[in-house]
């Protein structure tokens, strides 16, 4: 599978879990690293908004 998402890209969360809707479910991220594709074949990223960093699932973002 490869990447829908580009590095700088700006992307949403699908859905926003709890910790997400208190710093604003409308935030946007920026990707910063492609990953591989894990034991089910779907890709990762690592995005970042401020000083929020973390690894999504490519289903589990949205571009912005």
């Amino acid at each position: 599978m490869s990447h829908k998402f580009k590095i700088r890209q700006m992307v949403r969360l699908a859905q926003p879990g709890f910790s997400d809707a208190r710093a604003g479910a409308a935030s946007l991220y920026e990707v910063t690293r492609l990953m591989p594709a894990d034991q089910t074949g779907e890709v990762s990223y690592r995005i970042k908004s401020g000083t929020i960093e973390r690894a999504v699932r490519e289903s589990e973002i949205r571009g912005a």
